[in-house]
């Protein structure tokens, strides 16, 4: 049997859930004299989640990292649901779909490192950004051709929103 191409799935997505440290950062921190660690995210992916909860979508964080700035940002961008210190995935994972009636298919997640596999087995549309480790690229559906904090999460997202002609920028426009 073919497998079906990563865009026949893209008109039944209805949920986003996404790590956080190399997949909406570019996976390094700077740590401070007083051992506080800084990341850096990507404004323009800041655009296309806040875009995606206004449209509509379920968006949710799901992170092994506890860093209490990434919750303050990321609520800031709207987005309801975020798990921080999650060392088991697939726990919050299905508290998520089980208590917002979510189906596995209908989701799209973007993982780029071993913790994220089990739960990117689970899901309709795993996802991984360009520098992604290899054993997480082998189980992707989709490999951006961003990297990790540089666009991954404004790629998919984008492409998401145009099949289902949600995105700001279309103006009337049909993706194709």
């Amino acid at each position: 049997m073919e497998e079906k191409s990563y865009k026949e799935y893209l008109e039944h997505i209805t949920t986003f859930i996404f790590d956080v440290d190399g997949v909406l950062t570019d996976g390094t921190i700077t740590i401070t004299s007083s051992g506080e660690m800084l990341r850096n995210m990507n404004i323009k992916d800041g655009y296309a989640l806040k875009t995606a909860v206004d449209a509509g979508f379920n968006v949710c964080i799901i992170s092994g990292g506890s860093n209490e700035g990434v919750r303050i940002r990321l609520k800031g961008l709207g987005i309801p649901h975020i798990y921080l210190g999650a060392h088991n995935k697939i726990e919050q994972l299905d508290e998520y779909l089980s208590n917002n009636g979510i189906k596995s298919e209908n989701v799209l997640y973007m993982g780029d490192d071993i913790p994220d596999f089990p739960v990117m087995k689970r899901i309709g549309l795993p996802c991984c950004p360009q520098d992604a480790v290899p054993e997480i690229k082998n189980i992707s559906k989709y490999v951006s051709h961003k990297k990790g904090g540089k666009g991954a999460v404004r790629d998919v997202i984008e492409q998401v929103l145009k099949v289902q002609e949600k995105w700001n920028g279309n103006f009337g426009a049909k993706y194709d």
